[in-house]
């Protein structure tokens, strides 16, 4: 059988993909499984064992849809559900699954503070889109796979931070869904060893204040490799400390302790961190009792209104206490 798999975006959306590729292909011992996504994250399964192809999303989506035609599909399970993975759903005309968004019982949580969400991961909503073809969920967690000439060899850190180090994921989407400033500062002199800084070019301004502010304890690496060398420096972590972000996926991924911390969005949405075999390495720092929260299924720019209790009021030596145990 033939499948073709849909998840465009974004980092830690198509990490938490990862249970339905090995699943498939391990319980469904004829399926051929190809991936759609786009080419900024198309590396996150290139190197899947599990996946036959991967299938690039560019600017012209009318050009995937024609690449994909010439693959005759079997069936199509499509893990974004959106405009357009329905518009590719209706060109290929063959059977498809999608996983269900809920996003109704999100807008009540969010904006009447009813809660209708099911206690279920979004890997188990995943896994749903396949449940008819006899796969359920192994419990063996999320998987990403780097080859080894991708990985940031740990003798290109500085000798400090080659015994081990903190993988502190600065980073997140959104401004709501990030520690302020002065606050990764504090919690940074609060992590007992060396600390690697991990994130994007957007994180790099902040990520030069945390290090002036702590000295040679930190090592800057963000926006200096593309999204598998940076995975590769959290697999290489002792520990992971992220927000609610692809990193944290990521940490799940290679089984490392984690804690997330979480600002405007909340694990209730089923995006919590995933790891099975060893729940006691997912570990999440939130603030509790707050009649604001969530203010977003996604996140904002700013507070909404104004305070930014969620993140300002965040237990931080209990976050150090975690991350240095």
């Amino acid at each position: 059988m033939k499948l073709l798999i849909l998840r465009f975006s974004s980092i830690g959306d198509i990490v938490l993909t990862s249970p339905v590729l090995r699943c498939v292909k391990e319980q469904l011992k004829d399926a051929e499984i190809h991936v759609a996504t786009k080419a900024g994250f198309a590396d996150l399964v290139r190197f899947n064992p599990h996946v036959s192809k991967v299938h690039e999303l560019g600017d012209d989506i009318g050009d995937l849809i024609s690449r994909l035609k010439a693959e005759r599909f079997g069936a199509v399970i499509d893990l974004h559900h959106n405009l357009r993975t329905a518009r590719i759903k209706r060109a290929l005309g063959v059977r498809a699954h999608s996983f269900p968004k809920l996003n109704i019982e999100k807008w009540l949580l969010v904006n009447l503070r009813i809660d209708r969400m099911p206690r279920i991961h979004i890997v188990d909503r995943y896994l749903s889109t396949v449940a008819h073809l006899g796969v359920k969920n192994d419990g063996k967690g999320l998987e990403l796979f780097i080859p080894a000439e991708r990985e940031v060899p740990l003798a290109s850190l500085p000798p400090s931070h080659q015994s081990g180090y903190t993988a502190f994921a600065i980073g997140a989407a959104h401004a709501t869904k990030r520690l302020p400033q002065h606050k990764l500062i504090e919690l940074a002199r609060l992590i007992d060893g060396p600390i690697v800084l991990v994130g994007g070019k957007e994180d790099q301004a902040v990520a030069r204040m945390i290090g002036d502010a702590i000295g040679g304890r930190v090592f800057d690496a963000t926006g200096r490799f593309d999204i598998l060398g940076s995975a590769s420096l959290i697999k290489t972590a002792k520990s992971v400390i992220a927000h609610d972000s692809g990193a944290m996926h990521i940490a799940c991924a290679f089984s490392k302790p984690v804690v997330s911390v979480w600002g405007n969005t909340v694990p209730l949405f089923g995006m919590g961190p995933y790891q099975p075999e060893q729940p006691e390495r997912a570990m999440m720092s939130e603030v509790p009792d707050l009649s604001c929260r969530p203010c977003s299924k996604i996140g904002h720019d700013q507070c909404p209104k104004g305070h930014f209790h969620c993140m300002e009021k965040q237990d931080l030596r209990r976050i150090a206490e975690l991350v240095n145990a």
